[in-house]
């Protein structure tokens, strides 16, 4: 028996954390496995993810630009990851590959516990429509939240994650609505930045009115690629959290669909920031 195989895949990857949180997962949980970065050709997600699976590999991360197109490839599909319409998480067993979502688990987990954040009755300004914004929406919602603004460069994109969504926000009487970008009004206390900006140093997404004095602005990128938008934050007079906790938040909830295994998230969180901090 070889040993279990893991990976990242995306395009970009060569940022990715990952490989790290999860060699550091099996080490305390005493699980054996080998976990790798995969770049991607944009062309190439479906041959790339089968070829995986016939080298023996049990289960991927999938990361931009492929959450949608790990959706229509999985043959089965978690609830939560149906209603996101974007997988992040494949598992393959008996020839199957199965899709989940654990986008959402490791946000809400992040701004609860680690920023201290109820979601509860507040104004949230969600920017993007794609595969990370896909899926935080749903468990965004079951926090209760007074409202939840979509944003995106194109309106279409952003109205069809809102009509997805539609039947849970009413159910938790959460006011959900699309907006473009250019034609966004009002504040918030919550800006989640769920597009790609950061990572492709394409600048700030939204303006600075849209923060309410004293608000949480999180960019779901983290490290470097997210030190822009945490400053733009700061000079608004807003609180600033990147996306590390998140990401281990997710990765650990991945670990725990693969291995069976909940491995100790906040001691790796912790771990990972204090690494970040030596090397920048």
């Amino acid at each position: 028996m070889g040993i279990d195989l893991y990976c990242v895949m995306g395009n970009p990857v060569a940022h990715s954390r990952s490989p790290w949180i999860h060699a550091r997962f099996a080490e305390l949980t005493g699980q054996t496995l080998r976990y790798d970065r995969r770049l991607i050709p944009m062309e190439g997600f479906a041959t790339s993810v089968r070829a995986f699976a016939a080298e023996g590999g049990r289960g991927c991360n999938i990361t931009v630009p492929f959450k949608f197109d790990a959706a229509v490839l999985a043959d089965c599909v978690s609830e939560r990851a149906t209603l996101a319409g974007a997988v992040n998480v494949l598992s393959f067993q008996g020839g199957a590959i199965l899709g989940d979502n654990t986008d959402g688990a490791g946000l809400v987990i992040d701004l609860q516990r680690n920023a201290g954040f109820d979601l509860r009755g507040h104004q949230v300004l969600l920017i993007g429509a794609g595969g990370a914004a896909a899926g935080v929406l749903g468990p965004l919602l079951h926090e209760h939240p007074a409202s939840i603004t979509v944003a995106n460069r194109t309106l279409a994109r952003a109205s069809v994650l809102v009509a997805r969504h539609a039947e849970l926000a009413a159910q938790m009487e959460v006011e959900l609505v699309g907006r473009s970008l250019l034609d966004l009004r009002g504040n918030f206390d919550l800006v989640i930045n769920a597009t790609s900006a950061s990572l492709s140093e394409a600048g700030i997404p939204v303006a600075g009115s849209t923060l309410k004095r004293g608000a949480l602005a999180y960019d779901m990128m983290y490290g470097a690629p997210a030190q822009g938008f945490l400053t733009w934050a700061a000079e608004h007079g807003a609180s600033a959290r990147d996306g590390l906790g998140m990401l281990v938040g997710q990765a650990a909830e991945a670990f725990l669909i693969w291995r069976g295994v909940m491995p100790p998230e906040q001691q790796v969180l912790d771990e990972l920031r204090a690494v970040m901090q030596e090397r920048s």
